[in-house]
């Protein structure tokens, strides 16, 4: 599996300053998509265990309020084993911090079942569409798309949104 970048500080994915790995790989192809760039599943860098590393050191900085996994597709077959070990671990290391991740699968549908949610504090999920774009929109790009409170779905076993 590969990944495309990682921001040291991220401000735009997700509340308070955050650490942000874009994963290497998506098949859905959106029409528009913000990172054209990361669906290739060749381009990119290795993600190793030394890349996990350097992403948890750079969330030991108190500013660091979580970490933000996107794409590409985080939760694609390919490279959600990778995405799961890294939550897994960050939430080992950071319990008070958040993880908020992206993803085209839909959380009721695919996501629900996966090890990955019980380290995911909200996943944003749906394909985005560019017909129901809308830049003022929250956290999503487009109007299908949901913000997900997942400690309280897994909890009530049904979708519930995040509130800010």
């Amino acid at each position: 599996m590969r990944y495309n970048k990682i921001r040291k500080m991220d401000i735009a994915d997700g509340p308070g300053v955050r650490v942000s790995v874009f994963f290497q790989g998506c098949a859905f192809h959106c029409k528009n998509c913000f990172n054209p760039e990361t669906w290739d599943f060749k381009a990119g860098k290795e993600f190793t265990d030394e890349t996990i590393e350097e992403v948890l050191k750079l969330c030991e900085n108190d500013f660091i309020t979580g970490l933000s996994l996107l794409g590409g597709e985080p939760m694609h077959p390919t490279n959600i084993e990778g995405s799961t070990k890294l939550a897994r671990m960050f939430k080992e290391r950071f319990p008070e911090k958040t993880i908020w991740s992206w993803t085209g699968f839909l959380f009721d549908e695919y996501l629900k079942d996966k090890e990955i949610v019980n380290y995911l504090d909200v996943v944003v999920d749906g394909q985005f569409k560019d017909e129901l774009r809308n830049p003022n929109l929250k956290w999503k790009g487009s109007a299908n798309q949901r913000v997900i409170d997942v400690k309280k779905s897994l909890k009530k076993g049904e979708v519930v949104l995040w509130e800010d």
